[in-house]
């Protein structure tokens, strides 16, 4: 079997009438760029790479368009035998860029899926649960607000709830956490900066909060500043921005500064390099998440397949845009959180087929 077409797809994903706020940014619309990679048999594999704007990380739409655009004609015709080549050969076309590398790695994954007979899941190692927990990420916004969506969470099933702070006043933040606590006594929160806040509010969230059982993901921007508090603070932390490759991680654990990870499949250069991490994580027993930035049905379920085979013990959640959309890419099997958990597709490969037409005319087609 060979790569016989690559075709690119870009989307607009509209949040369902509301803001999305984050430390950084407001965003009412995401950019996605979906791939498919045809084999000469005539199967389609599908990959999904949505980055949150051009600021949150180290990745944007128009970057993922142009390195595939960079990479695509140096794989056509490729012999496929399993997704680890194809990774090779990308790193051989260009350096770096891995979340644009990770759409064509998801896609890989998908066809050789489709091709045989199994699910990705089976692929990376077999489901430790057909039903996998979710998180809700609670946005920025109004102390009381926030409290009144963290007890609908509760209410609708959600295990775990994440806590969006920075980019204001600490003193609302900290009110905020102590509403939320407060109004639905979840006793796995996560208090999530985005690399927002500086040492002095970390330490003077962690003094105020001290009653609040909640671990800090991301409080600062850097290792070195997380590093210099740490011997300061009474909660745990997780990293997320600061691991864009194995070697952070590696480092991360290292040098002590964590207790667990916000884990990203396209960060990690798709779902091969997410289960090294997995791996990892399980020899050292460090919780993490298995989420992405954003995106549709295709990026969730590569999410929730990866999700599915980490140590329940261990998983603390995969998070999905899906409650803050209207859109599905496939109208028979969508993946969609229900009761606080997502179940994990049927179907070989991703389990997810994109309906006919659904993301339009390709931007971009190799052959």
């Amino acid at each position: 079997m060979r790569i016989a077409e690559i075709h690119v797809y870009q989307m607009d994903l509209p949040l369902s009438g509301k803001v999305y706020r984050m430390s950084e940014g407001a965003y009412t619309t995401l950019d996605s760029t979906i791939v498919e990679v045809v084999s000469d048999t005539g199967i389609s594999g599908w990959g999904e790479v949505c980055p949150v704007g051009p600021t949150y990380a180290q990745e944007h739409a128009l970057g993922a368009r142009a390195a595939l655009n960079q990479m695509a004609p140096g794989l056509i015709g490729r012999t496929v035998t399993g997704p680890l080549e194809i990774r090779r050969a990308m790193a051989a076309l260009l350096h770096g860029h891995n979340y644009a590398k990770a759409a064509i790695d998801i896609a890989m994954h998908d066809l050789i899926g489709k091709a045989h007979g199994i699910r990705v899941c089976d692929m990376l190692g077999g489901a430790a649960s057909e039903r996998v927990n979710s998180y809700y990420a609670l946005p920025v916004g109004e102390p009381d607000e926030v409290a009144r969506t963290a007890v609908e969470r509760i209410a609708e099933g959600y295990p775990r709830l994440q806590i969006k702070v920075g980019g204001r006043p600490v003193e609302l933040d900290i009110e905020t956490i102590r509403k939320v606590w407060e109004a639905t006594g979840c006793t796995r929160l996560s208090v999530d900066a985005n690399r927002a806040l500086n040492t002095r509010d970390v330490l003077r969230i962690g003094r105020e909060c001290a009653d609040i059982p909640f671990v800090f993901e991301q409080p600062c921007n850097t290792m070195e500043e997380i590093a210099a508090i740490r011997g300061q603070l009474h909660h745990g932390i997780y990293l997320d921005e600061n691991t864009e490759s194995l070697n952070d991680v590696l480092r991360a654990i290292s040098l002590g500064v964590c207790d667990g990870f916000g884990l990203k499949v396209t960060r990690f250069g798709g779902l091969g390099g997410i289960a090294t991490v997995r791996d990892l994580c399980e020899s050292r027993s460090m919780p993490h998440t298995c989420d992405d930035s954003w995106g549709g049905d295709i990026i969730a379920a590569a999410c929730v397949h990866i999700g599915a085979t980490v140590q329940p013990r261990l998983l603390e959640g995969v998070w999905l845009a899906e409650p803050f959309m209207d859109v599905h890419y496939d109208s028979d099997n969508p993946v969609r959180v229900v009761d606080g958990h997502v179940q994990v597709p049927t179907g070989p490969g991703l389990g997810v087929v994109p309906d006919e037409g659904v993301f339009g005319k390709p931007v971009a087609s190799f052959a």
